[in-house]
Order: structure tokens, then sequence, then C-alpha cells
């Protein structure tokens, strides 16, 4: 198989949703039809339970929830699929917007029920600001929710992206019959999916069948007739330009509709797409030369080891274990000898990689998020990924001083995966995080103590403005006050903490030589 081949038959996604609409769910049964594993997890499972593949930290197994993106690979349909789970939380939005930095398309999960929910909304905008093409996945049908033609209308004027119904239900909740394929013309019940029924181009049913007396089945063909006469063609240019989305109705938990989406998104997902670089230039996936970038680190995926990974997408040419690359960043040459695949925290050796794989590259603390690696003579470096400013600040510190050293290392590897941020006082040296949301302290203060066996003693600042210096060689000493602390970032790079609006303008008022900015 050619270069150009092996990339063509790549497809990489995330799956973005707000928290509890099936998300880990669907990903569960899409790796299911991979043949990646024989039984599905459950998110919500019991302690005695198989938990989600994509969920394997002990804080996401307890909690029920994805904390962390994971990435899983598999084969299908002679595509090797890319799949990024990525948390729903809005306290890890971070995590899951550089993660969409590394995907071609989207698979966004709507409960049938709730419709569009705010997280759903703010990733749908990250997705949309990339152009990235963006299928949409409405679950649980096997519960009441609200009618088909109310949700579309939802996607349309909340997301501002038209819509095409790949398929449509019959009934709803316990009267759930099943889904109509509009292609293939047929329906796939839901309690006897092996009884394909088919219709015919008027959508009469062909086989004798005591659903076609049934009003549910009269209302679901009236309503596909209705779609029929308004609805334009399925247009995919506008899907790869992200101004459509392909619908599908199903339930994840039940895995029905689950195998008809999957077979649709290898037919209609682009292959991997070009990256921008810093100088405005794109590098196109078929290039040559090998060049890639770390969107993710994760510290302790086996515990037992205390490894660090750096997760890699390859944008072009072909990763070969052994080979001798760049790291931008510091113009230092390094072999590559130890790479990995994944399914969540289950990694083997990868020997070979094009564009669009996802890769584990083991980091001795090398790698930093946003690092651009190239083979060859290469120069460039890929566009910077971005980085929220935090909005909750707390002190930490280890309740047994005898720790220090474990704290300090936990602080460190943790910060370097990007969900929280590190901050010290000039004089002091005392340790300061910044994170999105208090879910993040938490689950900071549960891995050191589960993975560096450190207790910690957390602290609210009272601080919740975070601004960076553009000029810091203006920088006085009588600039700090009650209403805000000046740090240094783990760049060294100055920050003043207000305590709120009111602190921050005053400050600027009192101090219009110093110019400040924020992150995003």
């Amino acid at each position: 198989m050619t270069i150009k081949q092996e990339v063509e038959s790549r497809k990489t996604f995330a799956i973005i949703s707000h928290p509890d609409a099936g998300k880990t769910t669907l990903t569960e049964k899409l790796l299911l039809f991979g043949g990646a594993i024989r039984q599905a997890g459950t998110v919500k499972g019991k302690k005695s339970g198989k938990f989600a593949t994509s969920d394997w930290m002990k804080v996401e197994q307890e909690r029920g929830i994805s904390v962390t993106s994971s990435v899983m690979q598999f084969n299908y349909d002679h595509y090797n699929i890319n799949i990024l789970d990525t948390p729903g939380h809005e306290d890890f939005s971070e995590d899951t917007y550089r993660t969409l930095m590394a995907v071609d398309s989207a698979v966004m999960v709507i409960d049938c029920a709730k419709g569009i929910e705010p997280q759903t909304l703010k990733l749908f905008k990250v997705c949309k600001m990339r152009g990235i093409p963006i299928f949409t996945f409405i679950n649980k049908l096997d519960r009441m929710g609200k009618e088909p033609f109310e949700l579309l209308e939802e996607i349309e004027q909340k997301l501002e992206i038209e819509t095409f119904p790949m398929n449509w239900p019959v009934g709803m909740g316990q009267n759930f019959f099943g889904i109509i394929d509009r292609a293939e013309k047929t329906i796939e019940p839901f309690r006897d999916e092996e009884n394909i029924l088919h219709l015919n181009d008027e959508y009469e049913l062909e086989e004798d069948h005591p659903i076609k007396h049934d009003g549910l089945f009269e209302q679901a063909i009236d309503e596909l007739m209705l779609v029929d006469e308004v609805g334009e063609q399925f247009d995919e240019e506008m899907l790869l330009a992200g101004e459509l989305t392909p619908v599908f109705f199903g339930s994840a938990l039940a895995n029905f509709g689950v195998q008809n989406f999957l077979n649709a998104y290898v037919d209609y997902a682009p292959m991997p797409n070009g990256r921008k670089t810093e100088e405005g230039d794109v590098v196109d996936p078929f290039d040559k030369d090998f060049s890639g970038f770390i969107f993710k680190i994760q510290a302790n995926m086996d515990p037992r080891h205390r490894d660090r990974i750096a997760f890699m997408r390859v944008v072009s040419g072909a990763f070969e274990r052994g080979m001798d690359v760049t790291l931008q960043r510091n113009k230092k040459k390094q072999k590559i000898t130890r790479s990995t695949s994944f399914m969540a925290d289950d990694t083997q050796t990868v020997n070979h990689a094009v564009s669009g794989d996802i890769i584990g590259l083991y980091d001795t603390g090398n790698y930093q998020i946003g690092d651009t690696l190239v083979g060859g003579n290469q120069k460039f470096q890929f566009e910077t990924l971005p980085q929220f400013t935090p909005e909750i600040f707390m002190k930490v510190s280890a309740k047994n001083v005898m720790k220090q050293k474990h704290f300090h290392k936990g602080v460190d590897q943790l910060v370097q995966e990007g969900a929280i941020q590190l901050y010290k006082t000039l004089h002091t040296n005392q340790i300061i995080l910044g994170a999105v949301g208090q879910l993040q302290f938490e689950v900071f203060e549960h891995r050191m103590k589960n993975e560096y066996n450190v207790d910690v003693v957390m602290e609210q600042v009272g601080k919740k403005i975070a601004r960076w210096i553009e000029n810091e060689k203006d920088i006085k000493d009588n600039m700090n006050s009650s209403r805000s602390i000046l740090v240094k970032d783990r760049y060294d790079q100055y920050v003043f903490l207000f305590e709120n609006e009111f602190a921050t303008r005053w400050f600027e008022d009192k101090f219009p030589e110093i110019k400040l900015f924020s992150l995003l």
C-alpha cells in the first residue's frame, strides 16, 4: 500500500457532547463494531461491573464521568479509525479544545429529551470556527424526548447549520418501533433487528407486518414525505465545509442505529487534512517529509511505571520508529525509539504511522503541549494550541512536609498535562494553581493522593482574574495591593492575579503604562 493509499484510509474524529448525553457509551459501541473490544463497559457501572474503555482513570471510574481525552484506534471496513473521546464537563473544556485541533471531523451526541445543551453549544462553536465537518447522533430514542422536527429545528436555529436526517424514527420511548433508512428504504425494528422490513419508493411497506396499519408508522411516513418535499438533497460539499450536519437517530446504550451511523461515517467523513504553520502555510498530508505536533500529555497511564506519554498527531509523511526528528521549540535532534498506539490506557508498540494517526511518544520531560516535530531539514512550526485563562486559584501545599519531593514531582507532571496552570509568588515561591473550574482541583487532589501518595492542602486565594503583561520591564514593586498578586507562571512570565473586574480596571487606570492581556 502506498503512503497516499494509507492516508486516504485514515478517519480521525472526536466525540463531543454535554455530560450524560451518551458520548462515552457511543464510543464503546463503535469499538465493539470495530472488533476492538468484546464487551462494552458502562459508565454508570457498579463496583463489580466493567467500566467504559475510554474512562480508564480511577477517578473517572469512581465518578462515572470522563475527565481526560482518551484515544482509541480500530480498523473497520478497510479504514483505520482514530476516536478521541473527550470530557463533556465544562471544567475540562481546555483539554477538549486542544483535542479538536488534532481531528478532521467531530461527532456530536445529543440527548433527544434535552436537545442542545450549553457544553454542546460551546464545543460546536469550536468545531465551526475550525470548519470541522460535524456528524450528529441523536441518542436515547428508546426514552421519551422531543419530536424529531423540534430537534432538527433546534439544531438549525441554535447552531446555525443545515441538517439532513439520514434516518427517521418510528415512535419513541416505550412505543419506539425502529428507524427508517432513507437511502436504503428499509426499516430496522428496535426489538427485532435482523427482521429488516422494506419500503417501495412511495414509502409503502412491502411485507405484511402489523406495523403497516399502526398510527405511529403512518405518522413517521407522513413526516418523511414532508422532509422529502421541503428538504434539499444531501450535499457532501456542504458537509465537508462544516455547513451541513447529517443527523442519525438511535440508542447507543441499546446498540441500536450505531452501525448504520458508522457505515455512513466512513463513507462521508474526510480523510486527514493539512495543518497551518505559524508562517501561514499549510502542510499537505501527502508531503513526503514527516511532521507532527503534540496536543496532549498524560502522566501515569501505567501507574506501576510512572510513565508519561505525549500524544502526537501525524500531519505529513511517514513516522518510523527509530527515526531522527527535530523538536522545533529548541531545535534539538532526537531519535524516537519508543512509540505506541492506544486503546485508552492499553498500549502497544507502533512502528509505522501516517497522516491522521495519533501515536504516543514516551516522554522523559522533553515535550510540551503544542510542540512541533519534523523530519529532514524542515524549519516550520505549527500554529500555537490554545490555552485558557483560569478563573479559580488555589494555594496548594503538601500536608506532610516530608513528602515535598513527591509533591513537587506530582505538581510538575500534572501541570504539564495542561488541565491546571502553575504560578509562584515572587519572594516566597508559594505554589498557586489556576483552573477553569472547581472539578479540576478535585481531580488534581484525587490524583495526587492516588498516583503520588501525597495528601494536599488547598486554600482559596480570593483572586478570579489572571492578566499577563506585555511590557514586563515597566513593572515596579509598588504595583502589588490587597486586591492583586504579582506572580510568575511556569514559563517565567509575569502575571497579575486580580480580585475582580473592578480591581483590574482600577489597576489599569492607575498604571496605564502597563499593558495587560488575557488568554482565551
